[in-house]
């Protein structure tokens, strides 16, 4: 009798130890953030920040690949960061139609990563340079410090000499959201420049549209393609 009490206590003992297993699982998958994605999705996680006069969203946009004759791959378009900027309308609304966008570089990227709580930089962009065309569409981003050290000012100049237009955004960005910018676009870097595919097997996106793995392999996971360049609405 003792022997079938101490049998009957481990089996329940056993039994709620499962449960509770069972119910820490079930917990866990739902507070999981990491969706299904499916095959050939594209997956849209910009940072934004909302200000008074203006709001400015940040998204990795990468490579894009092209196979060669010998069956190999090589980057036909690097990636980049691109910044979109749109200008405020009221309380909290903002027009999304006269946004202009301005797609940093890796290098750009690197001087960004590397500003000082006191530094500035500034970047210049004509999609016409070296032509007969230069400096009908000029863009400049300048990233300049506050005085005391707490934070950027983040502005762009789009002037459009063809549609008789100049756009100017500013966005005072916090230390705290530098900080996010900073260790988001170190983590994006070597994804923008492809060097990820190149020390791993993951899948890439080439200009056939297919899904392949570095070794040729199909891949059912989802790998976003690159999006429009800052030309583009």
């Amino acid at each position: 009798m003792l022997k079938l009490s101490r049998l009957l206590l481990k089996s329940s003992r056993d039994h709620m130890l499962g449960v509770a297993a069972a119910n820490e699982f079930k917990l866990l998958r739902s507070i999981s953030t990491q969706p299904n994605f499916q095959p050939a999705a594209k997956i849209f996680a910009p940072y934004s920040i909302y200000k008074g006069k203006a709001a400015l969203s940040a998204d990795p946009l990468l490579p894009k690949f092209t196979k060669l004759e010998s069956g190999d791959y090589k980057v036909e378009r690097r990636g980049v960061i691109m910044l979109t900027f749109w200008p405020a309308i009221g309380e909290r609304k903002y027009d999304w139609d006269k946004r202009q966008k301005f797609a940093l570089s890796a290098t750009e990227v690197g001087s960004l990563i590397n500003l000082g709580a006191k530094d500035s930089c500034e970047f210049f962009h004509d999609p016409s340079m070296l032509s007969s065309n230069a400096g009908q569409v000029r863009k400049s981003l300048s990233i300049k410090a506050h005085a005391d050290g707490s934070g950027y000012f983040v502005s762009l100049s789009v002037v459009n000499n063809v549609l008789h237009s100049n756009d100017r955004f500013v966005v005072p960005v916090t230390a705290a959201e530098f900080a996010v910018m900073r260790t988001a676009f170190s983590f994006a870097l070597p994804h923008i420049m492809g060097w990820d595919h190149t020390v791993s097997k993951l899948p890439i996106h080439c200009n056939e549209g297919s899904y392949i793995r570095s070794n040729g392999g199909s891949s059912p996971r989802a790998v976003p393609e690159p999006q429009s360049s800052e030309w583009d609405r």
